[in-house]
């Protein structure tokens, strides 16, 4: 008689719980287990050192000979004999509820506050679930920051994923901060739920952040998953994913619109290079592996609006670009991923601007569906375009004085540097707790645009011109 068949699911959850005591190899924060059962792929493990204490982990790679598992508080102190490895037989989930807002969790969502643990509802899978594609409603409502460089050129969208390409020093923090106090949708009180995941970031940073939040008071609203720089890298990767599956509550089941701000996504591509290496995968550019794309969209794509559903995922990745290199594998996989980007320019830093949000190669891919007529006023695209061009102009005049010199340049051209200054210094500049209505910071683009003759202005209607540049009526929203 043929022997009776097993179902695989029924086995493995027989199986899960049960202990392998001994390693067959300890490599950076890597275990090696021989001789398992069928385990899965991200399967959630349980590592026992020889004093009793429980590390978790998630298996990596898994086969009939051995089974790879990354571990998230590190290795150190395992010893290959007097240890144990337990596996769970489902991937590693977190308890959400909409009483996290207001606490402070460590990299893998445990209170640090010193507070008790939240009320948990269900248990979500920290990978999340994927969407599909016909379920996902098109991002369309403006989004207010209150930051003229953003609302005026490069408008955020509710739903959308809007990185931010940084360097090293520059105020890439202060301007998320500020995006998360000042966020609003127009024409309504929703204030938006903050979710902040930091990922190897200063104790500094974390501090500012919090700060930040407390005296403003909208730390009630916010939940802030810390993973520092003297943490275990490997945690890394657990840290957005556990900061994003309560977003997708509070979004999703509670109704919130949700702001997921992740910084820094270089610590995080750092650890997966590092796990890689160790690995010995076949490296791609510069040592990241293969699956970087992959890795970054599985995040990214985490983020939209559901139809039916009346909340909201906004991510605002922060990412410090190597040597402010946009070329770089990090920024340039994540541009192909997200709907634009912010990119900071490092002169404007230097003279003082603040936010240092360079003008041409900044852009928002949703833009042209939030704005104009009933949304933000009807100008404003055709607005937009102008500021665009005419500052591209300033950019061509700029490089050519640095060559023939200020005085030799025509006086068309000194026009157009005259507007660059005023446009940097009353456009894009402003204070870090200014928060500026759309309809200001449309006026300021108006203003700037006057230095310059009306024949120069091709982007805009006769009609705009008359109201706006002649000093008509404004246009009716």
């Amino acid at each position: 008689m043929p022997e009776p068949r097993v179902d695989p699911e029924l086995e493995r959850a027989l199986m899960a719980g049960r202990d392998y005591i001994g390693l067959s190899r300890v490599d950076g924060p890597l275990v090696f287990v021989r001789k398992t059962h069928p385990v899965g792929y991200r399967e959630l493990i349980e590592c026992v050192d020889a004093e009793g204490h429980t590390r978790l982990g998630m298996v990596l790679d898994t086969s009939d000979e051995v089974v790879v598992a990354q571990v998230f508080e590190g290795t150190q102190g395992l010893t290959m004999p007097g240890s144990r490895v337990r596996f769970c037989g489902h991937p590693l989930a977190v308890g959400v509820s909409q009483d996290m807002l207001g606490r402070v969790f460590d990299g893998l969502g445990r209170p640090i506050d010193g507070g008790p643990f939240p009320s948990r509802g269900e248990e979500r899978d920290v990978n999340g679930r994927p969407i599909n594609p016909t379920a996902r409603e098109y991002p369309r409502d403006f989004i207010q920051t209150g930051i003229s460089a953003i609302d005026g050129m490069n408008t955020l969208i509710r739903g959308q994923k809007l990185p931010i390409f940084s360097g090293n020093g520059l105020p890439h923090n202060e301007l998320a901060a500020q995006i998360a106090r000042q966020a609003k949708l127009r024409g309504g009180t929703n204030d938006f739920a903050v979710v902040f995941a930091a990922m190897g970031v200063k104790h500094d940073v974390a501090r500012y952040f919090t700060r930040s939040f407390e005296e403003t008071g909208t730390l009630d609203k916010v939940a802030l998953f810390l993973s520092l720089a003297d943490d275990p890298s490997i945690e890394r990767i657990i840290t957005p994913r556990v900061a994003l599956t309560l977003a997708e509550h509070l979004a999703y089941d509670c109704g919130l619109h949700v702001l997921v701000i992740m910084t820094d996504m270089s610590n995080y591509c750092e650890s997966l290079r590092e796990i890689s290496t160790i690995r010995g995968e076949i490296p791609s550019r510069k040592g990241y592996p293969g699956y970087l794309y992959s890795d970054l969209a599985e995040l990214y794509e985490r983020s939209g609006m559901i139809k039916g559903l009346p909340g909201s995922i906004t991510q605002l990745p922060i990412l410090t670009m190597p040597n402010d290199d946009i070329s770089h594998p990090i920024p340039d996989l994540s541009g192909y991923i997200t709907e634009g980007q912010i990119v900071f320019e490092r002169d404007m830093s230097g003279r003082g601007l603040y936010p240092p949000v360079a003008g041409l190669p900044s852009l928002s891919r949703l833009m042209k569906d939030g704005i104009g007529t009933g949304m933000t006023r009807a100008d404003h695209p055709h607005l937009a375009s102008q500021l665009f061009a005419a500052y591209s102009y300033v950019k061509d005049a700029r490089n050519l004085a640095s060559v023939i010199g200020e005085d030799e340049l025509t006086p068309l051209d000194q026009d157009y540097l005259a507007f660059g200054n005023s446009f940097e210094k009353t456009f894009i500049n402003q204070g870090r707790n200014e928060d500026r209505p759309i309809e200001r910071t449309l006026d300021l683009g108006w203003e700037a645009l006057k230095l310059l003759p009306a024949e120069e202005l091709h982007r805009v209607t006769d009609e705009e011109l008359r109201r706006h540049y002649h000093g008509g009526e404004p246009l009716d929203a």
